[in-house]
């Protein structure tokens, strides 16, 4: 026969830990009917015949927010066949308030009091057997980190099940509808502290020493001057395991994220090498090569080239996260994002959109509001990640060689906060007016976070990378490959008899001819020319081929003459460094050295001049630049949007006002350039 548990609990009382211990991997989220609270599922890891679903953590069961609804219908209309309410034993009084109002619904309920080494380590004693007298409940201890109780919790559920045991009826539940809401919950909280009173022994010096230490803690790393400081060492630390090529400041290092993405990306190449040469050998037709190679390959490729990153920055997350950290610095940053209609837990995505959209965008689903989750994902597409930094080094290095270039670079990414803030302040004012923000947080104990729990948290943030982003990068990738390798001509012949293939060159293909049509669009920005424009789109797979394109489409920048002539006045040991094997000039790779390392590390001042005559001034290169800032993100990051927003409506909306705030931003940039120039 099969069975339905609720697993209820407060925020930060271990629920989630519970849920990850008993399903293991067996567990997929979804989300709850018409909201974007996530809805976790999975199956007893022990008995296939026990479905457990994790409900919001909450603090009561009154309907005031979509977490306490969703508790409540669920209890009160679906009726569980049993309910596991987590407590904290360390602060069992609060935690009892809302076992109060479920063992109210009559409900089969099994109470677990979880952190049970931190009690004990306090010197305090629960009376687990008075507790269960008070309340007709099996009442269990546990300690969720360590996995030690859990059997001991399920035989309890089994034995409420088969038993239908519910809990007792006590006189405080007869008030329910004949008093107040405030008196009501009066009443709960002396009944509560009656029964803690007797089933529940403090050791006072134990607790007087243990928030001092916890108090010691916050001294420094909730300190208005030390705060800040402490938290950019700790996430340059955390951003340098990721993404750093010179991990602890060791030149050639790579840091995990890095090393574990260079070998996803060599057994890719590899594996792509393989298909080309099969391929090959197979005598397949041009453009079934072309898809199977840059379309498909390449696009899956994209998705790859993520995931480890992706997985070593949440993976390092969620230790924060669990360890009580992170709760420190949205508390702390609080006060400030209030002032733009964001509360501080919006700050970690925030600035993990300066290393990557995707898991920026994935990391909102922290975010206790609705409208914050939403807000919060559309700005992200606003941060300046990684892949646009080759953009901007390309163009500052080409049109502000004259001039203070880490000004401009400054300038960006000044640009982009306050772009944010700007667009946060007309959201909350005309979108999501009257709505608040309500931040309620509890600062947890300090605690060591298990492994199994940090590694499921990557695990489940991987996978739903893999599945949703993954299958609108791929076919994005697909639909961008058509429209640049086929023109009309590649249907009637005439590619055939003039290239002897029917792929079309990029400056005459479907892109270019929509590069044509909407170009115009832009002339009041500076660059409204085909060519930028084309490369624009091809960035929405990935910024950084913004650079490879533009260099693909003024290829007469780029030709063998000028490629030796640049190369010429480089050393033996710069033309090793830089990828030339045993330091000899090789006309074979220096067009893919310099595409992809010179011009994104802007090393060539005099890089791409005929770009120059497209993009005329430095302020048309300046709105080029905020375009691609601000303007929709990679595909990818798309997808997570998606994933988080719920709705291609919604997403939809978001990037139109991301491609709005672009155009509207690059404008200013160039007619107000054009005024004080």
């Amino acid at each position: 026969m099969h069975y339905t548990i609720a697993l209820a609990g407060n925020p930060n009382s271990g629920k989630t830990t519970v849920f990850n211990a008993l399903t293991g991997s067996r567990q997929h989220v979804g989300n709850w009917p018409g909201v974007t609270v996530d809805k976790k599922e999975g199956v007893y890891k022990k008995d296939k015949e026990m479905s457990i679903l994790d409900l919001p953590g909450t603090y009561s069961l009154s309907p005031y927010s979509a977490e306490e609804i969703i508790a409540r219908d669920f209890i009160v209309k679906e009726k569980p066949d049993c309910v596991i309410d987590v407590l904290d034993g360390t602060t069992i009084e609060r935690n009892l308030y809302l076992a109060l109002q479920i063992m109210e619904t009559g409900v089969p309920t099994v109470l677990a009091i979880n952190m049970m080494d931190e009690v004990t380590s306090h010197g305090d004693v629960i009376d687990f057997k008075r507790l269960e007298v008070e309340f007709g409940v099996e009442v269990v201890p546990l300690e969720a980190r360590t996995g030690k109780g859990l059997d001991r919790l399920m035989d309890a559920v089994k034995r409420t099940i088969e038993t239908k045991k519910v809990p007792k009826k006590l006189s405080v539940y007869a008030l329910a509808g004949k008093v107040d809401e405030d008196t009501l919950a009066d009443k709960r909280y002396s009944l509560i502290t009656d029964i803690i009173g007797s089933a529940v022994h403090k050791n006072e010096r134990g607790v007087i020493e243990k928030e001092s230490l916890s108090d010691r803690i916050d001294k420094v790393l909730t300190n208005k001057f030390i705060a800040l400081p402490a938290f950019a060492v700790i996430m340059y630390f955390l951003f340098a395991a990721t993404f750093s090529e010179n991990f602890l400041f060791i030149k050639g290092l790579s840091s995990p994220g890095v090393a574990l993405a260079s070998l996803v990306e060599f057994l890719w190449g590899s594996l792509t090498d393989l298909i080309s040469s099969f391929l090959q050998t197979a005598g397949a037709a041009d453009w079934a090569y072309s898809l199977v190679i840059s379309g498909i390959m390449e696009g899956l490729g994209a998705v790859l080239g993520f995931l480890p990153l992706i997985l070593v920055l949440y993976v390092l997350m969620s230790f924060l996260e669990d360890s009580g950290y992170m709760a420190r610095v949205a508390f702390v940053m609080d006060r400030l994002f209030r002032r733009f209609g964001l509360s501080g837990r919006s700050f970690i995505p925030l600035l993990m959109g300066f290393g990557c959209s995707v898991p920026a965008i994935m990391a909102t689903r922290t975010l206790d509001s609705e409208k914050d989750r939403r807000i919060t994902t559309l700005l992200c597409g606003f941060m300046p990640c990684g892949a646009k930094l080759p953009i901007f080094i390309m163009f500052v290095a080409a049109f502000f060689s004259d001039g203070n270039k880490t000004l401009v670079l400054f300038f960006i990414y000044l640009l982009s906060l306050s772009v944010s803030v700007v667009v946060s302040l007309i959201l909350n004012k005309v979108v999501y007016k009257g709505e608040t923000s309500n931040f309620l947080m509890e600062l947890p104990q300090y605690r060591l976070p298990t492994l199994t729990s940090v590694w499921i948290h990557g695990y489940e943030k991987v996978k739903g990378f893999i599945q949703k982003a993954g299958t609108v990068i791929l076919a994005a990738t697909i639909l961008i490959w058509l429209l640049s390798n086929f023109n009309v001509n590649s249907f009637n012949g005439r590619n055939q008899e003039q290239y002897g293939t029917t792929l079309s060159p990029i400056e005459s293909s479907f892109l270019a001819s929509v590069g044509k049509t909407v170009a115009p669009v832009f002339a009041p920005a500076g660059f409204g020319t085909w060519r930028p424009t084309v490369g624009i789109a091809t960035g929405w797979i990935a910024k950084e081929i913004v650079v490879v394109t533009l260099a693909q489409l003024y290829a007469e920048d780029v030709s063998e003459e000028y490629l030796l002539s640049f190369f010429s006045s480089f050393g033996e040991d710069e033309l090793l460094e830089y990828g030339f094997e045993d330091g000899v000039y090789d006309s074979n790779v220096a067009g893919d050295i310099y595409t992809e390392v010179i011009l994104p590390e802007g090393l060539d001042v005099q890089a791409l001049p005929t770009l120059k005559q497209d993009i005329l001034t430095k302020q048309a290169a300046l709105a080029y630049m905020a375009f691609n800032l601000l303007c929709m993100p990679c595909f990818a990051a798309v997808g997570a949007m998606k994933r988080e927003l719920k709705s291609w409506k919604r997403t939809s909306s978001a990037v139109g006002i991301q491609m709005l705030t672009a155009y509207i931003v690059a404008v200013l940039i160039n007619i107000l350039g054009n005024l004080f120039a």
